[in-house]
């Protein structure tokens, strides 16, 4: 009993500890994200001392002491934390004395910085696991030593221990670089006010608002599942917190409504992921992109928007067609009406994300935005009858610390390793490997980005997975779009006169042709024979600077769509996982059963590649839109072998060719008539099952 009751006092203790510290954290964030300027290496040493102390408190030395935490355990970890965060500090203060010895570090300059990247390796490996610590270590070790004893294109020379240190800590991509400026920015302010908004009692809103308005329909828990993780991604961000949230709600309802267990799950855990794809928060991602591609965030979001809307389509009609073949209707007890749910609680939710969007169309920076949102929650949560007091935004702010933990101290840590990337030139290097391996071939780049997103995802956070290949691979996929643009251009006889006069130095003996439209076969033969050095100039000459700024969101939004796919793709998919706990059913075949409702994880990013959904025309994109929709609808039908009813084979085939005729680049005349053909075969199996019902009724 003894034991008991000192375990439950130092849980107590370190709950309590964990609640203040993170107020006093979110409080820190609010007032220089809003209130004051700081120098970037002061608001990011800041950031990661107060994640540091947060980080010790609440993750364990082993995940098996998670609930029993002993009380050594328990100080060691906390005085780790708190050694780490004077570190920080105390590094922050030697900036300009470092300087002024001519960038060279005393005695306590060496520990500190030592112990830093110790606790960075360290709380990594608690909250992520043990690759990016793995990552870290042989990404330092490589810039000082064993990247000399290679041969071949990564061969390094090498620095010394004093540099790697220096720019490990004050390099503009290393540990308080820009990436940690990201996170202690606009991902913190973000997450931040999806807690005010969970607290407000959004969550719930969510939730009611999804039954409400899908609850009745063919299938309908499914759609509550898909439109409820949609909602939820736009306050969460997180695949796996939104599987957690949602799927303990959604899954049971699915699996009473007559859903397969591994069905629900496999829903949930898709439908969550695409949550980190839905505007406005994205996860880090948007801000990571916005941050990379220096392209407005404001942008990253807007076009980001009808991507999410088909992805989500895609789950949906997963969840209707298998609705349909297994005879699942509406739930009877599904009386919630819209209305009466945004009356009661959509003001709280409807009017701080109106806010949000509002400061950011006019012009607004995302942590201000987020920053007066977060007073739009508190106000219009006194409008309802779940006010928001003092004891609540104390709360919202422990939470909102408490959520950004691992995001935190991934995103501050993983700053070490993008450091050696962009110090050796690894990513340039990888990038010129996967053109060479993929032939020039854009689908086949994608394919390698796939495969190694997918191999990353294994033991990365999405986020990180990301940020590695985005530094990594962009180039790889940029030029390929680019080089699709150039060839249009030649067919259509548009070329430039600045590109003529790079391409008169690179093939002077072809370029009368250029006068004229060419075949597809002609334009590829030419740019095959430009030279390497040239090719970059033609490229940089031939495209407007805003075709050239939407190249390089689509090669970035191409990786990171891809980078999703660790979600709910065995042998590692957390999201997936997660459901199956909740649903009860075994992992590998959940994951299994998730991977293949995802699909639109991997056929929109080919969107992206061969059409202007990301920055043509409004009118081409809602085109474009309209036409992937079908061609998803036909795709998923083709995959299931049901639409209102059992399709054979023939029928499956020619819904495959449909869908490849709706989603690829084409006349708009092909594309209207796949269209046209499939609402005639939609219509004629349609009639079957009004036919199969008259004779059940005759009988």
């Amino acid at each position: 009993m003894e034991s008991q009751s000192s375990t439950g006092r130092l849980q107590q203790f370190s709950e309590k500890t964990v609640y203040f510290v993170g107020i006093l954290v979110s409080l820190l964030h609010i007032y220089f994200n809003v209130f004051s300027v700081l120098p970037t290496l002061t608001q990011n040493a800041l950031h990661y001392s107060g994640f540091a102390i947060l980080c010790g408190l609440i993750y364990p030395l082993s995940r098996s002491q998670k609930k029993e935490r002993g009380t050594i355990e328990l100080l060691l970890s906390l005085a780790f934390g708190v050694t780490a965060a004077c570190c920080a500090i105390y590094l922050m203060s030697m900036e300009d004395a470092i300087y002024a010895r001519g960038v060279h570090l005393n005695q306590g300059e060496w520990i500190a910085g030592i112990i830093l990247i110790i606790s960075a390796i360290e709380f990594t490996r608690r909250t992520t696991g043990p690759i990016i610590p793995v990552l870290i270590i042989l990404a330092l070790t490589y810039v000082g030593w064993w990247g000399a004893m290679i041969g071949g294109v990564f061969k390094f020379s090498g620095l010394t221990p004093e540099t790697i240190l220096f720019r490990s800590i004050y390099g503009d991509d290393g540990l308080f670089g820009t990436i940690a400026r990201i996170s202690s920015t606009f991902v913190f302010m973000f997450i931040l006010f999806g807690a005010f908004l969970l607290r407000s009692g959004a969550g719930d809103f969510v939730i009611n608002l999804a039954r409400a308005m899908a609850g009745r329909f063919v299938g309908g828990p499914g759609l509550v599942a898909v439109f409820a993780s949609g909602l939820t991604g736009t306050i969460s961000g997180s695949a796996v917190a939104n599987t957690a949230s949602t799927g303990v709600i959604t899954i049971p309802l699915m699996k009473k409504a007559g859903f397969e267990a591994k069905f629900a799950a496999g829903v949930e855990a898709a439908a969550s992921t695409g949550g980190q794809l839905m505007p406005p928060i994205m996860g880090a991602g948007a801000f990571v992109m916005a941050s990379y591609t220096q392209i407005p965030y404001t942008t990253v979001v807007l076009y980001s928007i009808l991507p999410a809307v088909l992805y989500f389509a895609t789950v949906g009609f997963f969840v209707r067609v298998e609705a349909k073949r297994t005879d699942i209707q509406a739930l009877e007890d599904e009386k919630l009406k819209v209305f009466e749910v945004l009356k009661t609680g959509g003001l709280p939710f409807l009017l701080p994300v109106s806010v949000l969007i509002g400061l950011l169309i006019y012009g607004f920076t995302p942590t201000y935005a987020a920053g007066i949102s977060i007073v739009a929650v508190i106000v219009s949560s006194w409008l309802t009858p779940n006010r928001m007091g003092i004891k609540a935004i104390f709360d919202a702010l422990a939470l909102g610390a408490r959520n950004m933990v691992m995001t935190a101290v991934l995103l501050c840590s993983v700053g070490l390793v993008v450091n050696v990337i962009a110090t050796a030139g690894i990513g340039n290097t990888f990038s010129l490997m996967i053109t060479n391996w993929s032939g020039n071939s854009l689908l086949i780049a994608i394919i390698l980005v796939g495969l190694a997103s997918l191999v990353l995802g294994m033991g990365l956070p999405v986020t990180a997975a990301y940020i590695v290949l985005g530094t990594l691979s962009a180039p790889a996929l940029y030029n390929p779009i680019v080089d699709g643009q150039i060839i249009q251009m030649f067919i259509s006889g548009t070329t430039s006169e600045e590109a003529k006069a790079i391409l008169m130095l690179a093939i002077p003996d072809k370029i009368a042709l250029l006068n004229q439209p060419l075949s597809p076969e002609t334009a590829q033969e030419l740019l095959s024979l430009i030279p390497p050095d040239l090719a970059g100039t033609l490229r940089e000459m031939s495209l407007s600077p805003e075709a050239a700024t939407f190249a390089l969101l689509s090669a970035h939004m191409i990786i990171f769509w891809l980078s999703q796919d660790s979600n709910v793709t065995p042998p590692v998919c957390l999201a997936a996982f997660t459901g199956a706990a909740i649903a009860g059913t075994p992992p590998m075949a959940t994951g299994l059963r998730s991977w293949k409702i995802a699909k639109g994880l991997y056929i929109i990013p080919l969107l992206f590649a061969y059409t202007p959904l990301l920055g043509g025309s409004w009118p081409e994109i809602f085109t474009i839109f309209v036409f992937a929709l079908a061609g998803l609808y036909a795709f998923t039908c083709a995959l299931q072998g049901y639409m209102e009813n059992p399709v054979g084979l023939p029928i499956r085939l020619l819904l495959l060719v449909l869908a490849l005729a709706l989603l690829k680049p084409s006349t708009l005349a092909i594309q209207g008539l796949a269209l046209g053909c499939l609402l005639l075969v939609l219509v004629i199996n349609f009639r079957k099952s009004g036919r199969s019902a008259q004779r059940s009724a005759a009988r």
